[in-house]
């Protein structure tokens, strides 16, 4: 009898400790536990809980900078905050983004609706509960809606990511302006390639600091879901992430889903197909707050030709904005949707539906799968390639106009690839592994660039491949320290020519400068001398006027290469070296003392430099008083997972999980980004106890 009581106690006490430790099953309460680098790992009762709690939790790391971004997206800030804004509100309202959030939010399930009004609703709840924290003048965009976090999240991926502001105002000076330069490296490792023969993957995107492109960490939690990641501030739900059973991250691609079209003006209307036709306006009104607490009443006509959106005139022309992907309203349902997945088949199934309209997506798995997938909302239009898409088109024919889009089956994407590895740099498809196993010949000619020659940062992308390429398995411990190399491939590229040649042909402190780059070791680490030197050589010129050679197909990893015009690199060479000189005082002046990483009250020298030099340690900056330059872009959220079991997983937020004046969390992980370390992820119970900051029960 005794025997059987203690037994009985036992299974009673081995039940309560595996309730315990599965969080996800048996909630009875929503609570957020807050581990001590302010990441909060949140436990719902079911998903609108989960949803409000994450709500809340955003707005004690970020509550200024969300209610920012919501008023910014709402296109009222200058009635919030003042002319300084108007150029947003502007924007904003010319986009559309607030009448068509409101159509958005309509159409969302019943389910989906509950838990984006659940999200506002900790947003509001945690405002109304702490008032001090955030300052009177951004409580006026209370109370936050679903319809926010809708106009949000449409203005992060239709009007930030696809295009922006910056890009439209090129137009204005009829210029186009480049392609986007955020960026990202990911990688997926197949169990072929990695030393414990389980799949691995990597996640690094590269985004401004600041922002709607700051980036938050969470860990998610309720019954169904267990999903650790990062999404950008303001979001309801991850966009890099890993469950139990899988994981992605997303890099940025260029389909050119947006297109510019010139209008020849005829009257009150424009040519179309022979005809006069005339556009279709509405009236904005926007409210401008004065100084004196007053406001300014400011209207203006927006209007629309067929192809959409006016977003500038010059004398007898105009030009109109198509934006593809503006009538798929569900991209915040197929991230949630990619969150619970449980397999590559239910994973897939998510970007079946064709609701993101860009990104490139890297995938791997617990069963040892790897996946890529050039995901885009594409136009399916009758000729061109992708270079001429590239260009404004004639908006006086139906000829250059497109309605429909390519359908999943038409991307490139490929599946465990003899190789054993996928990565994406911001590079084409076609160089996603080695050797090439997607034929740009197979797809639409206009769809993506079609040759590496055209990706944005091509040293960078050129670093990833060889280090991808060469032989042996990789471990996590492997892929943190590839990731965290500062070595810039274009000096590798170009010095062994520049530095002979100064010597030959320099000016004495060009013969100077030469000497200080041959003893670099072509790394942009904080005690580095000679990385300030190359940077402002390198910068200062086009890659066209650096190599003799270019790009070369049937040579893909080791050009450009050759030096084209010795006088001009000497010229500028000996330019850069007085300028370093006169600020700096030396020429081996450190990469550390010239870049600096600064986020609240941490400072410190920079380890990482531009990716266009071929550093996969991205780092850009702009220059601040001293003529000296700080970080305000490039390496942010950083992952690198290990799909053993258990789950394996590293992370850092490089500039800190809060952006709150006063939290500690305010660049508190900077010191572990300049000792190449990433922190480890505490996912069960057990050990965020064990790491435990503070603990809010939610009711």
């Amino acid at each position: 009898m005794l025997k059987s009581v203690i037994l009985t106690i036992l299974s009673l006490i081995f039940i309560i400790s595996v309730w315990w430790s599965m969080p996800a099953l048996g909630t009875t309460k929503t609570e957020i536990l807050w581990d001590s680098w302010g990441v909060p790992h949140i436990y719902g009762q079911n998903q609108r809980s989960l949803f409000e709690a994450f709500g809340w939790a955003q707005t004690h790391s970020h509550g200024n900078l969300l209610l920012k971004l919501y008023g910014e997206s709402r296109g009222k800030a200058s009635e919030y905050w003042g002319i300084n804004y108007l150029a947003n509100d502007q924007y904003i309202r010319m986009m559309g983004i607030p009448e068509r959030a409101k159509q958005w939010y309509q159409v969302q399930s019943q389910t989906m609706q509950d838990n984006l009004e659940a999200f506002a609703q900790g947003i509001n709840r945690y405002v109304a509960q702490h008032p001090q924290e955030i300052p009177a003048e951004l409580q006026a965009v209370l109370p936050i809606t679903g319809v926010d976090v809708v106009a949000h999240g449409q203005r992060v991926l239709y009007f930030e990511f696809l295009t922006n502001a910056e890009r439209l105002e090129a137009i204005k000076a009829q210029t186009l302006a480049a392609s986007p330069q955020n960026g990202s490296n990911a990688w997926a490792i197949a169990p072929s390639q990695s030393q414990s023969n389980k799949a691995l993957l990597l996640a690094n995107p590269h985004l401004p600091w600041s922002g709607v492109y700051r980036w938050y960490e969470a860990q998610l939690i309720a019954p169904g879901i267990n999903v650790y990641g990062a999404t950008l501030v303001g979001m309801p739900v991850p966009a890099i992430a890993f469950n139990d059973d899988l994981g992605w991250s997303l890099t940025l691609n260029d389909p050119h889903n947006t297109n510019i079209y010139e209008l020849t003006l005829q009257g009150d209307g424009y040519l179309w197909n022979g005809e006069v036709r005339p556009f279709e306006s509405q009236t904005e009104h926007l409210k401008i707050r004065q100084s004196n607490g007053g406001y300014q009443e400011l209207e203006w006509e927006v209007r629309h030709s067929v192809q959409g959106v006016v977003i500038a005139q010059q004398k007898d022309r105009a030009y109109g904005l198509r934006v593809a992907g503006l009538d798929r309203p569900y991209g915040i349902e197929q991230f949630w949707q990619m969150a619970q997945a449980q397999n590559l088949a239910s994973f897939e199934a998510a970007w079946q539906k064709l609701q993101i309209p860009l990104f490139n997506v890297l995938y791997s798995d617990r069963l040892g799968n790897i996946f890529y997938l050039y995901n885009a909302i594409a136009p399916k239009r009758a000729g061109g390639t992708w270079q001429s898409w590239h260009k404004i088109q004639a908006g006086d024919t139906d000829k250059t106009l497109w309605t429909e889009y390519l359908p999943y089956e038409a991307l490139p994407k490929l599946l465990n690839p003899k190789s054993g590895w996928l990565q994406n740099t911001n590079d084409p498809p076609w160089t996603s592994t080695l050797p090439s196993l997607l034929d740009p010949q197979d797809y639409p000619p206009d769809l993506a660039p079609p040759t590496l020659e055209a990706a944005p940062e091509i040293f960078r992308t050129q670093r990833s491949l060889k280090i991808r390429s060469k032989s042996g398995k990789s471990s996590l411990a492997d892929l943190i320290k590839e990731k965290f190399s500062t070595r810039l491939e274009m000096a590798d590229r170009i010095l062994h020519l520049l530095i002979p040649a100064a010597n030959m042909l320099a000016n004495p402190i060009g013969i100077e400068a030469a000497a200080v780059l041959k003893k670099w070791d072509h790394q942009a680490n904080a005690d580095s001398k000679g990385a300030v030197l190359f940077m402002l050589w390198a910068m200062t010129l086009s890659p066209q006027q650096i190599f003799s050679k270019p790009w070369q197909a049937d040579n893909p990893l080791q050009t450009p290469s050759g030096l084209a015009n010795i006088n001009i690199a000497l010229a500028v060479l000996e330019g850069v070296a007085a300028q370093t000189q006169l600020l700096y005082g030396k020429l081996d002046v450190t990469w550390g003392e010239v870049v600096t990483m600064q986020q609240g009250k941490y400072h410190q020298p920079a380890i990482g430099a531009p990716g266009e030099l071929g550093s996969l340690r991205v780092l850009n900056f702009k220059t601040n008083s001293e003529q000296k330059y700080e970080v305000n872009f490039g390496d942010s959220y950083i992952t690198a997972i290990a799909f053993s079991d258990p789950i394996q997983a590293q992370t850092l937020l490089v500039y800190g999980n809060a952006s709150q004046p006063q939290s500690p969390h305010l660049g508190d992980q900077l010191s572990l980004y300049g000792k190449n370390q990433l922190r480890p992820v505490w996912r069960q119970r057990e050990e965020i106890l064990a790491h435990l900051e503070l603990q809010e029960v939610l009711k």
